[in-house]
């Protein structure tokens, strides 16, 4: 090839550069690149490590989860889920305490709507248009009307231990116990099968910490609210 060629070859992709050796690591260095987050979704808080703990709600697959505490972290999940694209419904016999946050989500945009208790309407929920239902119906929520679902999610809450627990607990993919009484743990931890060690520490566990089980997986996590969502419903509490 002669050189005019050569050079007519090279138009439009800039002037050679200059020889470097390859930017390569060894397998063993691989893991030194991996990042602490586990699965996509929703960043609940971190772990006991300071790494993020994510929750995906947004599954092909129905997922219910059942969290046994405040309703300052049901709100707060609600309002991260709502970031990651889902449409939030919240089912609830309290409004007024949802209000504030369902005009204050989406930036306008209508992303979590409020129903009243059994009054939720089928969601059409998709793959392009994930739905999280959130139950907020006390401590004997009826069974409802809505259920889990491919790319539909049910989050129960339940501010105590209450007879529907059991059930609750057995049919959830995911539980979150946060500070309940000693008494309450002991149940618990029988239902949930926790270890001595998790039961006890139930009792103790500071606002906003929530241990989160799975099969046999525990972890305990810590949400920490930005400073817009510590703006909109104030700091962690367990009470309400």
């Amino acid at each position: 090839m002669s050189a005019p060629t050569r050079a007519r070859a090279r138009l439009g992709f800039g002037l050679i550069g200059p020889r470097r050796a390859r930017h390569t690591v060894s397998a063993d260095q691989l893991t030194a690149l991996a990042l602490p987050v586990g699965d996509d979704g929703t960043v609940i808080g971190v772990d006991a490590e300071g790494r993020p703990a994510v929750l995906g709600l947004n599954r092909p697959t129905p997922y219910d989860v059942t969290l046994i505490g405040g309703l300052w972290t049901a709100q707060v999940l609600a309002l991260r889920a709502a970031a990651t694209g889902a449409r939030i419904v919240v089912e609830t016999g309290r409004a007024h305490a949802w209000t504030a946050l369902a005009q204050a989500a989406g930036g306008g945009q209508p992303c979590i709507s409020l129903h009243d208790v059994g009054r939720v309407p089928p969601q059409g929920a998709s793959a392009g248009s994930p739905v999280v239902v959130v139950r907020d119906c006390g401590m004997r929520p009826p069974r409802g009307r809505v259920v889990s679902g491919p790319w539909q999610s049910v989050v129960t809450l339940l501010p105590y231990l209450s007879p529907a627990a059991p059930r609750l607990i057995e049919k959830s993919s995911l539980v979150g116990i946060q500070r309940v009484s000693p008494d309450e743990a002991a149940q618990i931890g029988r239902i949930a099968h926790l270890t001595s060690a998790e039961m006890q520490s139930l009792s103790t566990l500071s606002d906003g910490v929530t241990l989160w089980c799975k099969g046999h997986d525990r972890q305990f996590v810590m949400t920490q609210a930005t400073d817009a969502e510590s703006g909109l419903l104030g700091g962690a509490r367990r009470m309400d």
